[in-house]
């Protein structure tokens, strides 16, 4: 399976309530784009760097700022060395770490955090698991 059918089939897809995400990708951890879909965000390598750094120093991000593409988000409870959730307005971020790649899910309204926590935590969870 490529790396776009994930972000295709089980990032961008329909969740309970026929809502999903507005944005998705798998970044690896240099940087590297390994797909994206259509609607993912130009973003800067130091957005990427800052946010990998944040997982190594969790808490590094939270006083100034999670940034992606120029947007900001501020940075809410999530899990040390593993996920950073970040909320934006009616909307908001997940990225989930896995061994090589970020997997990030950006959502709004009527998608809730918790739709996005699962969706893009299931993706890393199985991307962990299979040694990725």
């Amino acid at each position: 399976m490529s790396w776009q059918s994930y972000v295709d089939d089980h990032l961008m897809c329909e969740v309970e309530g026929g809502v999903l995400l507005t944005g998705a990708a798998i970044i690896g951890q240099d940087g590297s784009v390994w797909a994206q879909s259509s609607t993912f965000p130009e973003f800067k390598a130091e957005e990427i760097a800052n946010i990998v750094k944040d997982f190594d120093e969790p808490g590094f991000l939270a006083p100034t700022g999670l940034y992606l593409a120029g947007s900001k988000y501020m940075v809410i409870q999530g899990e040390p060395h593993a996920v950073i959730r970040g909320k934006k307005g009616s909307g908001g971020i997940t990225i989930k770490k896995t061994g090589q790649a970020l997997i990030f899910g950006i959502y709004e309204e009527p998608m809730t955090p918790g739709q996005c926590n699962i969706v893009v935590e299931r993706m890393g969870d199985y991307l962990i698991d299979q040694g990725l």
